[in-house]
């Protein structure tokens, strides 16, 4: 069996927080998982969120809290959980309980040169304006990095060994975008899984906000230049 990092993110998350952790912790137990650690990282929230965290650290030892003293962004956050984990297999899931972690039972292991790419059929919720973002980012993604996914800034995971030597430099959430383009470049492929968008039941999206929007168009140039040196590094090299 392998082992598990389920990381989950958090900003004003306290009314979601609990059942996103019940349903990994689910999860887990349906996979009979041994080995395995949760890293609950908080992004600088003014609700309960990281008394909650401490809370839930206190009571399952298999809980790591993170705790930022001010929001730095979907990124730090994202950053946090891929190289803090420890164990061979890892996932970034939001704590706002969008995402149906019950869509990963079926897949308990990742083949060595796979990784997982969940992709939302609909975005009913999105306004006008997130749409358009979400179209831009795909005609960046596909045009300038050669990256083709349905959805490339929904839920993945991944071999943690797979992306720790990406040499990642993005700091925003765009480093989704640049993790998927580096593994495509070393020979993985991702493994596309349809998913269902759930309605958030309480607190309010940061995906759209003008900072998560700056941070991300910033960092488009070195983004770019990033996956083109990397891909030119590792132009003679066998896939990893």
């Amino acid at each position: 069996m392998q082992s598990w990092s389920f990381g989950i993110l958090c900003f004003n998350e306290g009314a979601t927080l609990t059942k996103v952790y019940q349903d990994v912790v689910a999860l887990a137990e349906s996979w009979q998982l041994e080995d395995m650690e949760i890293l609950l990282v908080d992004d600088g929230s003014t609700d309960n969120t990281p008394s909650l965290i401490q809370e839930l650290a206190l009571k399952d030892d298999r809980v790591k809290a993170f705790l930022h003293p001010r929001n730095l962004g979907i990124g730090a956050g994202i950053r946090d959980i891929y190289f803090q984990s420890t164990r061979e297999n890892v996932i970034f899931i939001p704590g706002d309980g969008q995402f149906d972690i019950w869509e990963l039972q079926p897949y308990p292991a990742i083949s060595e040169h796979t990784f997982l790419s969940f992709y939302r059929k609909e975005n009913l919720s999105y306004s006008t304006f997130r749409n358009i973002l979400s179209g831009f980012n795909k005609w960046f993604n596909r045009i300038f990095l050669g990256l083709d996914l349905k959805d490339v800034n929904w839920v993945k995971a991944y071999k943690r060994e797979k992306i720790i030597h990406l040499d990642l430099r993005i700091k925003s959430s765009a480093i989704e975008s640049e993790i998927c383009a580096k593994l495509l470049v070393n020979g993985n492929l991702p493994h596309e899984i349809p998913s269902r968008y759930l309605p958030r039941l309480a607190g309010t999206s940061q995906g759209a906000s003008l900072k998560t929007i700056f941070r991300v168009v910033k960092e488009l140039f070195t983004l770019f230049t990033s996956v083109l040196i990397f891909r030119y590094s590792s132009s003679n090299k066998e896939p990893s």
